[in-house]
Formats: C-alpha cells, structure tokens, sequence
C-alpha cells in the first residue's frame, strides 16, 4: 500500500486541473469522467470475477491544455480516481498519464468537432487476472507500458472559452513486466470533459 499512496500523491502533487483550450498562450484546466470496458490478459479488474481477462473501467482524470494556435493545443492527463481507490481498497496501483494533442474545429454555430490522439504510460503494481479480489496476501508484481489512445466527440466553448464535449475514446496498451509474459490491453471508454480557462 506504500508504494501505491506515494506514488498516487507523488504526481498528483504536480495535477492543476482538466481542459480544452481556445487561443494561443491560453491556460485551461478542468475535469473528465469516463467509463467503458477492456480486455486485459494480464492484470486483475476489480469488477470482474477471477479468471476473466479484463473488464469495466471507470476513472475522474484532472489535467491542463495549454492552446498552441485557435484550434489546437497540447496537455496532461492524470488520472485521480483509480489510483487512490486501487491504493486504498487493495493494495494496488494502476496509473495511466497522457500527453495529448488537442484538435477543435468548428463543425455548426454551436460544435465543435474535437480530436485527440494521446500518448503515456501505463504502471501497474498488483496481482495478475486469476486472482480473486479477496485474497489474502496474493502475489503482486510490477508491469509498464506505453499506453496509445485517440478520443473523438462533440464539444462547445462559450465566449469566455469554458466549455465541455463528450467523446469516445479506444486504447491500446502493452504490458511489460519480469514476473509475466507481456500482456495486451485493448479498450475503448466514453468520456465527458468540463472546463474553463485560468491563464492568459
């Protein structure tokens, strides 16, 4: 459990907020909620039974955009939700940062049509997919990867440039560890997102 509540505090230490950015030098922060589901022949999901090789998954991300150009912008992804749940409730950490690219273009006088591809890391400490989320002292072992995403949905910005869109999001990840043959996650999530500006 140390390892799990260090690592989460270590880097939401370095969290501000979530986003989507407008004009060039601007500043947006905010937060996002998504669900969805994964195939995972590696790691344990909570929600699912021993045995099944993946699951649902769910996460609260903050993170912060700084705009490039009127439509574009680049940001950091950090996930909040699973790594203090995982950390608190079984001894585990799963923590997945992102550094996205950012693309809105007007689509109607009211959307914007808004794509992100985005590229991380994947960590993960724990017992692997047959364990059972009861058991007593499992084994646990280290896996990381790169983690490959790219969200598209709708969104709308207002005068001030605060705003929201709703997409979905397919992932790719390969896990690498010494204790495990690699393994493969492979996913998809709907993702919501607000946020506003607090740079200039």
């Amino acid at each position: 459990m140390k390892i799990s509540i260090r690592a989460t505090l270590l880097f939401l230490c370095t969290a501000i907020a979530t986003v989507s950015t407008a004009e060039q030098g601007r500043i947006a922060a905010g937060i996002q909620v998504m669900a969805g589901g994964r195939y995972d022949n590696l790691r344990m999901c909570v929600g699912s039974p021993a045995g099944t090789k993946g699951g649902p998954i769910a996460d609260i991300q903050l993170s912060i955009h700084y705009g490039l150009t009127d439509e574009t912008a680049v940001g950091l992804k950090l996930p909040v939700m699973r790594p203090i749940l995982f950390g608190l409730a079984f001894d585990m950490l799963q923590f997945e940062p992102e550094v996205t690219f950012q693309y809105r273009t007007p689509i109607s006088d009211k959307l914007d049509l808004v794509l992100e591809p985005a590229l991380g890391a994947s960590f993960h400490y724990g017992p692997d997919y047959t364990t059972d989320s009861d058991a007593e002292n499992p084994e646990r072992f280290f896996a990381a990867g790169p983690f490959f995403a790219l969200l598209g949905g709708l969104g709308r910005r207002n005068a001030s440039d605060q705003g929201w869109f709703v997409g979905l999001k397919p992932f790719y990840t390969p896990l690498f560890s010494r204790e495990r043959e690699t393994g493969t996650v492979v996913g998809a999530t709907v993702e919501g997102h607000w946020d506003f500006v607090v740079g200039p």
